[in-house]
């Protein structure tokens, strides 16, 4: 990357970490990346110790929400590689969303080289334990200084890492949500911004106040229809279909989720995208038709879910079931880690990034 600069922190703060016991999205590692938009073009890239930032009141992101992320995972090879899963899908979703939210696309190379360039510094931060790895969290934001509703000119680009442990170390249990939506047609359900999660908050507060885990969204018309989860994306398994809500504008793409499709069809399964109400789930699971539920995303990779909770019936899937959703997790995990072949070609060694001192 031109004119990328690196300052290192005099002494890291990788010894003190307890890699057997890591909350998730609490430890941070070392160094942080940043690039700086000028309202004409993409300036300064700098790798330097993490820091707190200094930022203005009338910094417009605060107040009209032009904010965007994405999350991935580093993991490590069994010979020790830092291995990357598909971060090119990853810079697109980030421009996809930096479109629909009137902010400046990161070139594709500045954001690939800039994850290669961070996780090759800190890659000592990557955990050895099983289930664990290090998250990735690109991150951009509005930097303009005033109170007015308007898209901001100037913006910042960074992209912080943390190492983790499982996002849900057990299976988990979704409220189905009658009330409150995620997201409606012609809204920004499909872009990764922060408000979208905001909104979420409420809703996903009052499912863990009755013991579940997560809210499972309905659309925002009709509310039968299956969006997601509060963090996944979400399948069914039934006894002649694996359906998976449609990605029409309200549901986030999930790359877990389209390795997943990958997958499924490349081993034969038979796997529709298409609307799925929840009294179809309901009435297929009455007749025994309904043979596992799992959630897909990068925090969680795959989540089996227990139980379902929907109006006053109850949704309660057998874990000898879970045969397919393990199968998935291995596979994806296999390629992750480089204990599988990886013929599809999603994983990526880190690679040294030119510099200047």
């Amino acid at each position: 990357m031109k004119d990328l600069t690196i300052h290192h922190a005099k002494e890291s703060r990788v010894a003190n970490v307890d890699f057997q016991n890591l909350p998730f999205g609490k430890i941070i590692s070392d160094h942080m990346f940043e690039i700086d938009y000028d309202g004409k073009q993409w300036v300064n890239p700098r790798i330097s110790p993490v820091e707190k930032m200094s930022i203005h009141p009338m910094n417009m992101a605060l107040h009209y929400g032009q904010s965007i992320f994405e999350g991935m995972k580093a993991s490590r090879s069994k010979d020790g590689t830092p291995l990357l899963f598909r971060p090119e899908l990853h810079a697109k979703r980030m421009n996809a969303s930096a479109v629909r939210m009137c902010m400046p696309e990161i070139p594709e190379d500045i954001f690939v080289e800039a994850i290669h360039a961070i996780v090759g510094i800190d890659q000592e931060w990557i955990p050895k334990i099983e289930g664990s790895a290090m998250y990735i969290r690109p991150l951009m934001f509005a930097t303009d200084e005033m109170v007015g509703v308007k898209a901001s000119d100037t913006y910042k680009f960074m992209i912080i890492c943390l190492p983790v442990g499982p996002y849900y170390p057990k299976p988990i249990k979704l409220l189905v949500e009658p009330h409150y939506i995620r997201a409606a047609q012609g809204g920004v359900g499909e872009a990764k911004t922060a408000g979208n999660y905001a909104a979420a908050l409420y809703p996903s507060k009052l499912a863990r106040e009755q013991g579940y885990d997560q809210v499972l969204w309905l659309d925002a018309v009709h509310h039968k229809f299956v969006q997601e989860v509060g963090t996944m994306n979400i399948f069914f398994v039934f006894n002649n279909e694996i359906v998976t809500p449609a990605t029409s504008g309200t549901i986030l793409k999930g790359i877990t989720r389209a390795s997943t499709l990958e997958i499924l069809r490349g081993n034969g399964h038979t796997v529709n995208e298409r609307d799925l109400s929840i009294d179809e789930v309901l009435s297929r699971y009455q007749a025994g038709e309904l043979i596992e539920v799992f959630g897909t995303g990068t925090a969680a990779l795959i989540a089996n879910v227990e139980e379902i909770k929907y109006d006053n019936h109850f949704i309660r899937l057998d874990s000898s079931n879970w045969a397919l959703s393990t199968s998935i997790k291995d596979e994806i995990n296999g390629m992750r880690f480089g204990t599988i072949e990886d013929k599809r070609g999603w994983t990526v060694p880190v690679k040294e990034v030119a510099v200047t001192a």
